[in-house]
């Protein structure tokens, strides 16, 4: 499924070595020279995770100073402000050395190194679908890990209420059927609320595509978003959810924190993504948890995406360091551990990943996951793919109108319609 998207995008990197040279950044970093390799013993990596997430680049970058003798500062950049705040320290000549970005900008893309060595080294084991050449042969980018969104559920409170789920992609349930099974453990247990779901474009297109529609899809071309009758249905029917009793109204209009309502102990079910097993068997201990299939209704589908481009910016005499960290990281040694600890499915095939073996529902949750990536839909990484042919042409959806004008709809403020008016409208701005 990766693969029968990554031709098209191979294809579109022919743009990006134009838009490469013409930005021509002088950007600083941590170096004080451009132009020249260097012998830093300090370098800046930017990223944007949750602790859990994080805690294996900190061990990593302890292990490179102890084997390079070359420190690693590393900044967790909040996500909502991360694309933003690149953008500002290119503009102040001022990138970080190593980053895991969500994802490219043409105004930066002119200061990454060419990272072919690392991603061709049979070594490493990196595969092939998961990165893209430039028309002139380089590589600029290596995802650091995989993702995928999904479901997951207080399998305490299903036990309490005695209801049955699916543990096996391949015969899943519908979203009807999974609500139906949320409301009867709800009422059973006395719970607060049946589910809690991600306040994220990238989440609500999982929704959409569970639901047979197709969301909010960029043109052959490249130069308009449009959008389908069913996704306007399957919205509709997302906004009726969110009715302070199947769901909170106050994730997707005030920012409330889902995460932390699921891991109360008073929601049967919570929709984000991979990312959260590994936060989920650190901090969840007063009930059991569960990663369990996605509902399709009728389409089997998710929203999958890289977790973090890693890219290194060629800083002048930080130059070197950055590429020997990136080199470090993709070392399978280093990067089983990293990919352990973070809780990734690996970008490396043939890598044996020791995920924690004191949580089953985590070891459970990796498995789980990549059996829904298997069988996912192409449409599945529809979002994701269009994110990088804009950039790849120059272009970019610097802020994603979805999640603020799908609160609005659901807050009363304007109809549904009205909202997929403005989002089609608010994305066409950003690439006329």
């Amino acid at each position: 499924m990766i693969e029968s998207t990554t031709s098209r995008r191979n294809v579109l990197l022919s743009s990006l070595a134009v838009a490469a040279g013409a930005s021509g950044l002088a950007a600083c970093g941590s170096g004080d020279s451009a132009g020249s390799g260097g012998d830093a013993k300090r370098i800046t990596f930017w990223l944007s995770a949750s602790e859990a997430q994080a805690a294996g680049y900190h061990d990593l970058a302890a292990a490179f100073e102890a084997a390079q003798g070359i420190t690693v500062e590393i900044v967790n950049v909040p996500y909502d402000g991360y694309q933003t705040k690149l953008r500002q320290s290119a503009q102040a000549n001022s990138l970080p050395d190593v980053a895991s970005a969500p994802s490219l900008d043409p105004i930066w893309t002119g200061k990454l190194q060419d990272l072919t060595p690392v991603a061709t080294n049979t070594a490493n084991g990196i595969d092939e679908k998961l990165y893209q050449e430039t028309s002139d042969g380089r590589i600029l980018t290596i995802p650091s890990d995989i993702t995928a969104a999904g479901l997951f559920i207080n399998a305490t409170l299903f036990q309490q209420a005695g209801v049955a789920h699916p543990t096996d992609p391949a015969s899943t349930w519908t979203w009807d059927e999974f609500l139906a099974a949320a409301a009867q453990v709800r009422t059973a247990v006395g719970a607060k609320y049946s589910l809690v779901y991600d306040a994220s474009p990238a989440r609500i297109r999982a929704f959409v595509y569970q639901h047979g529609a197709k969301g909010f899809q960029l043109n052959e071309d490249g130069t308009e978003y449009s959008v389908d009758d069913a996704t306007v249905e399957a919205l509709q029917e997302f906004v009726d959810l969110n009715d302070d009793v199947v769901m909170p109204k106050s994730v997707w209009t005030s920012g409330a924190d889902p995460n932390a309502l699921f891991k109360s102990g008073q929601v049967v079910a919570y929709f984000s993504g991979v990312w959260q097993v590994a936060d989920f068997a650190e901090s969840i201990s007063q009930f059991e948890w569960a990663a369990v299939p996605a509902p399709a209704q009728p389409t089997h589908a998710t929203d999958i995406n890289s977790g973090g481009k890693v890219v290194a910016f060629d800083n002048g005499d930080t130059k070197d360091a950055a590429m020997k960290f990136v080199e470090f990281l993709f070392d399978p040694a280093n990067y089983a551990k990293v990919a352990a600890t973070n809780g990734w499915l690996p970008v490396e095939t043939g890598l044996d990943v020791q995920y924690p073996a004191t949580n089953q529902a985590a070891l459970d949750g990796y498995a789980l996951y990549q059996r829904e990536i298997e069988l996912a839909d192409p449409i599945s990484t529809s979002g994701a793919d269009a994110g990088e042919e804009l950039t790849l042409a120059g272009k970019a959806i610097t802020t994603d109108p979805t999640k603020d004008e799908m609160g609005k709809a659901i807050n009363g403020q304007q109809t549904v319609q009205q909202a997929v008016d403005n989002i089609v409208k608010l994305l066409n701005e950003q690439i006329a």
